[in-house]
């Protein structure tokens, strides 16, 4: 738990248990791994929760990180260990991360690494990014990215289609309610 907060209790806990029962240690210890890879930086690699939230939490590796995929995305990194210097720092990174093709849910809230809230999220949105390094000419991990499967159908086709009747359109191929009684019959 971060210092600056009292501990959570009640629902809050359960919920903040449940989120961290989500957090995977390969899964963190292969993004600190790629980061490593291609940061070139000399950072711990070990996924447990301890070590991923210290090497990440001033955002400083991160921005790191933006710049090493596409030079110049981040113009000016926050070294400061002051808070909001911090956030600005995994902000930027996040912005970064949208731009470079992460979709929205796969990213994180800044509070998600900084206040050690959800760190599972900051994996997901890593993973996610190392899965989209390939097209920066960088190591990639994870499951390759699917190709879009573009289809181009002729005039011809598409008016064929629209002949077709689906069984979803009302036809009940002869099926009816005969037979079909709920609750107790009416006594007359």
């Amino acid at each position: 738990m971060s210092s600056n907060r009292a501990p959570k209790s009640g629902f809050a806990a359960e919920a903040q248990r449940k989120i961290n029962s989500k957090y995977s240690e390969e899964l963190a210890q292969e993004s600190l791994e790629w980061i490593k890879a291609v940061t070139a930086e000399p950072i711990n690699t070990s996924g447990d929760t301890d070590n991923f939230f210290e090497v990440l939490k001033d955002g400083v590796i991160l921005c790191k990180l933006a710049n090493a995929l596409q030079p110049g995305s981040i113009k000016k990194i926050n070294e400061s260990k002051m808070a909001f210097k911090c956030m600005e720092n995994i902000s930027a990174f996040l912005e970064c991360a949208k731009n470079f093709g992460v979709p929205t849910q796969e990213t994180f809230q800044s509070v998600d690494l900084w206040e050690r809230q959800n760190l599972n999220s900051v994996v997901i949105c890593l993973q996610s990014l190392g899965r989209k390094a390939s097209n920066f000419n960088k190591p990639s991990i994870g499951p390759k990215e699917a190709d879009k499967n573009v289809r181009n159908f002729s005039e011809e086709q598409l008016r064929a289609g629209q002949n077709v009747i689906s069984l979803q359109y009302g036809s009940n191929k002869g099926a009816t309610q005969s037979g079909i009684n709920f609750g107790n019959t009416r006594h007359m």
